[in-house]
């Protein structure tokens, strides 16, 4: 039987408060998929940051996010570390596909029954701790690592994070992470008119992205991205944009048609899998799977 204490060495509690913010971000292809086409956004990347009205594209957003970590669950109950922190549906979804999830948080869940609890046929247990300091856990006790959110954006110092989630790993265990995308960074550096910083951008082999809030976090390229997953040791399965559909497409459809989200999910699925894969020209986050070298045990 697996257990969340198969995955504590010393399984104490960790830092309650972290530097970096456990929370959400403040924040052209042509291909007919199911009847929808995939067009080069006219709409500024921050406009899907916010409410507003192009709700209806987070709704897609988060719908898609869903789709594709349920397609890279493994089939059969295994260990699961979620370092996605405590506004990510991702433990609660893989714990409920039946796995037993270890979800490292600096804050805790909205709802506290589920701090350590039952979700259909998985467990979730949760322990208030900086994502980017595993020491608690031990080394190779976990199947396979979740990095949603864009938790190693938010990590400055991503390769520290990238070393943690190797170490945990066991050999054979795979990582889902999701990173803010360089389409994100120059959408922000250009709305606060930071044009000398723009212009170095691509030249930049670490890019640091200031908020208007303060904020500084990493955005990635797919190259960044490959580089720091191959270099912690892992072997990058692909890197893809999460989204590619435009946000004023999807919000249009869905206006005509709110029962249609199905057939854009479906849409974006196949976009994103046949046309563009490790294209960085699309989308404000990148996706990426990769695994530990060695044979299972």
């Amino acid at each position: 039987m697996i257990s969340v204490k198969d995955c504590a060495g010393t399984c104490r509690r960790g830092n309650a408060r972290s530097r970096h913010f456990d929370g959400p971000l403040p924040r052209r292809a042509q291909s007919a998929v199911d009847g929808v086409t995939v067009a080069v956004s006219t709409t500024s990347p921050l406009a899907v940051l916010g409410s507003g009205p192009l709700t209806a594209y987070w709704r897609f957003q988060r719908a898609v996010a869903a789709a594709q970590l349920s397609a890279w669950l493994p089939r059969s109950s295994q260990l699961l570390v979620d370092i996605s922190g405590s506004q990510s549906p991702g433990a609660i979804q893989a714990a409920a596909a039946g796995h037993v999830v270890l979800r490292v948080a600096a804050a805790r869940p909205e709802f506290p029954a589920m701090i350590r609890a039952r979700v259909g046929r998985g467990r979730i247990a949760t322990v208030l701790a900086d994502s980017g300091n595993l020491s608690f856990l031990a080394d190779g006790c976990a199947d396979g690592v979740i990095a949603d959110g864009s938790v190693l954006s938010r990590h400055l110092v991503a390769e520290d994070v990238a070393a943690e989630i190797v170490r945990v790993l066991r050999p054979g265990g795979r990582l889902f992470a999701c990173v803010d995308s360089l389409v994100l960074g120059m959408a922000i550096l250009a709305e606060q008119h930071h044009w000398a910083e723009l212009t170095d951008l691509p030249h930049s082999e670490v890019v640091l992205i200031p908020w208007p809030d303060g904020t500084i976090t990493r955005c990635f390229g797919t190259q960044h991205f490959s580089d720091l997953l191959t270099e912690a040791g892992l072997e990058v399965a692909w890197i893809r944009p999460r989204t590619v559909l435009s946000p004023s497409t999807v919000d249009h459809v869905l206006r005509r048609d709110p029962r249609s989200i199905t057939r854009l999910i479906r849409a974006e699925l196949g976009a994103v899998t046949d046309d563009i894969d490790g294209d960085e020209s699309f989308g404000i986050y990148l996706l990426a799977t990769a695994r530990k070298p060695g044979p299972p045990d």
